[in-house]
């Protein structure tokens, strides 16, 4: 009898474990592809000062574009083309918004320019919403999948997260190099830091504001097809990638991409772990439990700095 307790006792010990292990995993994941969000919102504001509200609309738009490319044009075999394919649409859809509704901003016609931008961004995310609803309606559409379910040494792992997990990995190395270790890159580097010091050199501002859009609204739209078979495709998608980008920013501080990471693995564990081990009926309160924590640690986040008043 005691020799069967022992067993029963371990084996409920290791169930825990794999559980435990496979929920871990799971919370890295999604904290990378929480990332793609966090990294356009704040390439975005960092270069233009702009926070733009309607990035889950231009997440929900990768997604449909992804669904609809695999669906009835390219197939699912050609996941990735239609990655490449989203984030390419919504730049050019991003870069063609600035220009008509933010560009303003910079050229002396609007006065109060944050309110000015979070008003527009605010009401294209309604237009863009309800835009999809009217076309596609109020339903959830599922994307075939991308790849078949896998393993992480012994851990079954969803295919569709295994697949987001290297993409997001691939294109926040491939944005991490562009910043850092190219020309283009370190002008950006340049606007963020000094526009007007940049533009006496030669730096046209105005151009590298319209990229820096197009860009942040590519990382969101790269982001919704990734991860369109995880959160499906409907018009409210891009929400819950929206506010998990948000709480991850503040969580980071501004401008730090390695804080970034760090706080979306944080954020991504700690949902995942939470509605494992507690409730998962509460799973939208753990991050912003961890973001308190962190905020009453460090009022301007793990790896922010207070801005210097001018």
């Amino acid at each position: 009898m005691d020799g069967y307790g022992l067993d029963q006792n371990m084996e409920g010990t290791t169930i825990d474990y794999h559980l435990f292990s496979q929920f871990l995993i799971s919370g890295i994941i999604m904290g990378i592809l929480y990332c793609l969000m966090s990294m356009g919102i704040n390439f975005i504001y960092g270069i233009m000062k702009v926070i733009n509200w309607s990035m889950g609309e231009f997440f929900m738009i990768g997604a449909y574009v992804q669904y609809l490319l695999l669906t009835y044009i390219i197939g699912p075999q050609f996941w990735f083309a239609g990655i490449l394919f989203a984030a390419f649409i919504v730049f050019v859809l991003g870069a063609v918004v600035q220009r008509l509704l933010i560009k303003p901003m910079f050229v002396g016609i609007i006065e109060a320019k944050m309110e000015y931008a979070t008003i527009v961004t605010i009401s294209l995310a309604i237009f863009l919403r309800n835009l999809a609803v009217l076309i596609g309606g109020p339903y959830i559409y599922t994307p075939p999948d991308y790849a078949s379910p896998t393993q992480i040494l012994t851990l079954p792992i969803s295919g569709n997260r295994m697949v987001g997990l290297i993409g997001a990995l691939i294109i926040l190395g491939i944005f991490y190099y562009f910043i850092k270790k190219t020309w283009s890159g370190k002008a950006f580097q340049g606007v963020a830091q000094n526009r007007s010091g940049v533009q006496t050199a030669g730096v046209n501002v105005l151009k590298y504001d319209t990229l820096a859009f197009g860009i942040g609204t590519a990382l969101a739209g790269a982001g919704g097809a990734l991860m369109a078979p995880i959160f499906l495709v409907h018009p409210m998608c891009g929400l819950v990638p929206t506010v998990r980008g948000f709480e991850i920013i503040v969580i980071a501080g501004l401008g730090s991409i390695p804080g970034i990471l760090v706080a979306g693995l944080s954020l991504g564990i700690a949902e995942s772990l939470g509605s494992a081990f507690i409730n998962p009926s509460f799973v939208d309160i753990y991050g912003f439990i961890l973001l308190v924590i962190i905020l009453l640690i460090k009022p301007y986040g793990l790896f922010g700095k207070p801005e210097r008043a001018v």
